[in-house]
């Protein structure tokens, strides 16, 4: 069976974040007075294991991607990652990388084959002011440590307009010898992360300014990407953009999510959650759950009115309450 939704779109990828800590304070995703999870309220290794099973046998999901937060603070991510592996599917992991190293050979051992990191920046200093924290460094060796390790490496970095757009083709130029796929994402509204239309540096600015230096071709994507990917000729690795405030991808979008507290989320921008966990924990059967909350799915952002200026105090009032730490990246 598959899940389709009222557009007749068909569901194929799992975001599972296992954890709404995270080792890092980036300011675009976690505001300051942020209030984390009790244990208890958190899934276990045992029931993420539980309703991933049912993505995978019943509903057909093919991808399942482990997101926090920052999941290698959780104790037992590696025994989630040999789980999920397990279900024969394709698995990856988001991280910041600050202590990927203390994980990576386990990480490895278990069966992850792919990693998406966070990193916004190649400035020291602009990495401590984006993060509140020192470690740059250290995320810039795990970085290249994955690449040696053999792993495929996706870097994310957030464009945000006046803070780090400077840096944009040096991140480009990372790829020049090295087989890495860099995604520059536009800076997308949550909340308490003080977005503002004007603050996107949008899908074809950042294309205009890599073209004034580098010639790139476009390669083509899987029909159900949210990034638009391109490579200078001849260069090992490439660079994606996630036009998701400017080209919203929805049409062809197949992903669902679930937070660390189980509750399912059929978009990014989804202000209804339907509460997976809760009725796990009283026996009763989820598929009903989550095929209703697939079904539900809106058209377009979650419901949101388009990201365009005229429209940016419309798409503040009507967003989730939850910050992007607490929803899984």
């Amino acid at each position: 069976m598959s899940l389709i939704d009222q557009h007749g779109r068909t569901h194929r990828s799992l975001r599972i974040s296992v954890v709404d800590k995270c080792d890092l304070r980036c300011t675009y995703c976690m505001p300051e007075d942020q209030h984390f999870l009790r244990r208890e309220e958190l899934m276990t290794r045992e029931e993420i294991a539980t309703i991933a099973r049912l993505f995978t046998e019943r509903y057909g999901i093919t991808k399942i991607r482990l997101t926090g937060g920052e999941p290698l603070v959780r104790p037992d991510v590696v025994d989630i990652v040999r789980d999920m592996v397990g279900l024969g599917v394709s698995v990856g992991l988001t991280t910041n990388a600050m202590n990927l190293h203390k994980h990576l050979d386990d990480l490895i051992g278990a069966g992850l084959r792919s990693l998406n990191v966070s990193l916004d920046t190649f400035n020291a200093e602009r990495f401590k002011q984006i993060t509140r924290r020192n470690g740059h460094g250290i995320v810039l060796d795990n970085v290249l440590l994955a690449l040696e390790r053999g792993l495929r490496v996706k870097l994310n970095m957030v464009v945000m307009r006046g803070v780090n757009d400077d840096e944009l083709l040096r991140f480009v130029e990372f790829t020049r010898d090295r087989d890495i796929h860099v995604r520059f994402i536009e800076f997308m509204p949550f909340a308490g992360n003080g977005w503002g239309r004007d603050r996107v540096y949008t899908f074809s600015e950042m294309l205009g300014h890599i073209g004034s230096v580098h010639s790139y071709e476009k390669l083509t994507d899987d029909p159900h990407s949210t990034a638009k990917a391109y490579r200078v000729p001849s260069w090992k690795g490439t660079f994606a953009v996630i036009s998701t405030v400017t080209e919203p991808f929805c049409v062809s979008c197949d992903r669902l999510r679930l937070t660390a507290e189980g509750k399912m989320r059929n978009c990014l921008f989804a202000r209804e959650e339907t509460d997976l966990l809760a009725a796990l924990r009283r026996g009763e059967d989820i598929a009903p759950l989550i095929e209703a909350n697939v079904l539900a799915k809106h058209a377009m952002l979650g419901g949101l009115p388009p990201f365009r200026p005229e429209k940016q105090e419309e798409v503040l009032h009507d967003l989730s309450a939850r910050p992007m730490v607490s929803i899984g990246g």
